[in-house]
């Protein structure tokens, strides 16, 4: 008998636009844990901590556990902690990312921190974003959690981590290294968190450039929805397809049964 699909599942313009749910997003999850399928949400948003997003979500109807919750602040922590343990950093970022490091053991220096890490915050600082291009140049390590450029809001898309890094490598000639999708790293640490192999998980996005991609290069199945950055007219611009193309999660069908 083949194995029951698992699920990762990207967050924001699949699960959310801005703060709201999208429509059918909770039926979709709840359908998830009714049949005992396996599923993680993979966020590029290294904003929040995963018990802070778990309860953000909540507050707006959406119900996921804690411990379905991946982000890429956790994959960058990961990281740096199995490069170089109990390191030190400047951060530009929010709790999600700072907590994330602090856990692994990270100290936050301003003082010839060995990496420069990059997330995405609220409120950018140009005085933040002078101190990180002045570590980068004088040779600090330039880690950014995501190459998203932009990402979906309630009022439109918004500029994200990618925009900012190719700011500061602009200023400084040097390149970041993104942990988040697509970074095959961040997927096989997710898909080693969620238990499961790539050929049994399907992966589901709404974004060509990250989601899609990054699924079919892990080998698994993909399902691009339209309820958030890409839009269909977008798709035949990609030397690649998604497996499915759906309106939305609420269009998804999961199996019966537990795994």
């Amino acid at each position: 008998m083949a194995q029951k699909k698992s699920f990762l599942l990207d967050m924001d313009g699949v699960l959310v636009r801005g703060r709201k749910p999208i429509p059918g997003a909770q039926e979709f999850i709840g359908r998830l844990i009714a049949t005992q399928t396996p599923f993680l949400v993979i966020t590029n948003n290294p904003l929040y901590t995963p018990r802070d997003l778990s309860h953000r979500l909540a507050t707006e109807g959406l119900l996921i556990p804690e411990a379905n919750l991946f982000t890429s602040a956790m994959a960058t922590a990961q990281f740096l902690a199995s490069q170089r343990p109990n390191g030190t950093a400047f951060v530009i970022g929010e709790a999600g990312l700072t907590h994330a490091l602090h856990s692994v053991g990270y100290t936050l220096t301003t003082h010839k921190p060995e990496y420069v890490v990059l997330g995405e915050t609220n409120a950018y600082n140009l005085e933040h974003l002078t101190q990180a291009v002045r570590l980068v140049a004088a040779g600090a390590r330039f880690i950014a959690t995501n190459p998203d450029p932009t990402g979906p809001a309630e009022g439109g898309i918004i500029p994200a981590c990618g925009a900012t890094a190719a700011l500061i490598e602009r200023a400084t000639g040097v390149k970041p290294y993104f942990i988040g999708k697509p970074n095959p790293l961040m997927m096989r640490r997710a898909l080693k968190t969620l238990g499961t192999h790539s050929e049994n998980t399907i992966m589901v996005g709404d974004r060509m450039d990250t989601d899609v991609v990054a699924g079919m290069e892990a080998g698994m199945e993909t399902i691009l929805v339209l309820s958030g950055v890409t839009r269909s007219e977008d798709i035949d611009r990609f030397p690649y397809r998604p497996t499915h193309v759906l309106p939305s999660v609420a269009s998804i069908a999961v199996e019966e049964g537990p795994a």
